[in-house]
């Protein structure tokens, strides 16, 4: 489905209905929106496994303006400020109040652009595996990755982190050869052939001048004031754990519950779901 949102249509799905029956009266659930990460992939990587939480949630796939089936709209309009923005906007457009977002990696700083941007709209949010500057801690990246995938990798990864290369050889070598070693457990291979890419929003996020390399949120992170909940792995080569710890460190700590995972990568699900998925489903409930 398609819907026109800030002159752009979005695509989304959605799992799960809002009304159920409850006795007399039909309850309402919450709805969970689910902002994935990139730039430039969709939301296929959320299935099977964020679509479990439908029985206490309406789930609602988004896929970012210029991502997966939405439609491209003009590359001045990719930046967090817009992609917040078409959060908030997205939730106009179809009545959803008080939503609880979910953003993994890119979709964490959507989620985060968006609540210092629209405060009071979200009644939570829950931040997996992002970061709140833009590629912060370069030399642990390069280092984790050349601890997990070897030299080649390493290499590579300097290349993107601290060279800050990002033409179409080195990204195109990136999510070939670096991407698989994000998590710890073996990717499976449907994963990424069931995506659909565009590898010029990445390139144009991450170059150079890019605002992928320069962004701060965390002089605003104080605005939001809803509850949040933080999930990071502590062997996530490209969001360091530390960048999740500055984001708790950032945000009120009443509101903030900050889950680290041993042995974990990027995205934490694909590697500890049986002990994460419970934390999400008891946060979404609370």
């Amino acid at each position: 489905m398609k819907i026109l949102v800030n002159g752009t249509r979005l695509f989304f799905d959605v799992e799960g209905s809002s009304l159920v029956p409850d006795g007399s009266i039909m309850r309402q659930k919450p709805t969970l929106i689910l902002l994935h990460g990139g730039p430039g992939f969709d939301h296929s990587v959320f299935k099977p496994a964020y679509s479990t939480l439908a029985d206490i949630a309406q789930v609602i796939f988004l896929e970012h303006r210029g991502n997966g089936r939405s439609d491209p709209a003009s590359s001045e309009t990719w930046n967090l400020a817009q992609w917040g923005d078409d959060v908030r906007g997205f939730c106009d457009a179809l009545g959803i109040e008080r939503p609880i977002v979910l953003g993994v990696s890119f979709g964490g700083m959507v989620a985060m652009a968006y609540a210092t941007r629209h405060p009071e709209h979200p009644a939570k949010l829950i931040l997996v595996s992002t970061e709140a500057v833009g590629t912060s801690y370069r030399k642990q990246r390069v280092a984790l990755f050349n601890r997990l995938g070897g030299p080649e990798v390493g290499a590579l990864a300097y290349q993107r982190f601290i060279e800050r290369k990002s033409d179409a050889a080195t990204m195109d070598a990136w999510i070939r050869l670096a991407m698989p070693h994000y998590t710890r457990s073996k990717p499976n291979p449907h994963v990424a052939q069931r995506a659909i890419k565009h590898p010029e929003v990445l390139r144009w996020f991450t170059r150079p001048d890019g605002e992928g390399q320069e962004f701060n949120l965390v002089p605003d992170l104080p605005r939001i004031c809803c509850p949040i909940l933080i999930l990071g792995g502590e062997d996530d080569p490209m969001t360091p754990i530390e960048s999740q710890a500055d984001i708790a460190a950032a945000l009120p700590s009443d509101l903030v519950r900050f889950e680290r995972f041993a042995r974990c990568g990027h995205g934490v699900i694909a590697d500890a779901e049986a002990e994460a998925m419970p934390i999400i489903r008891q946060f979404i409930v609370d």
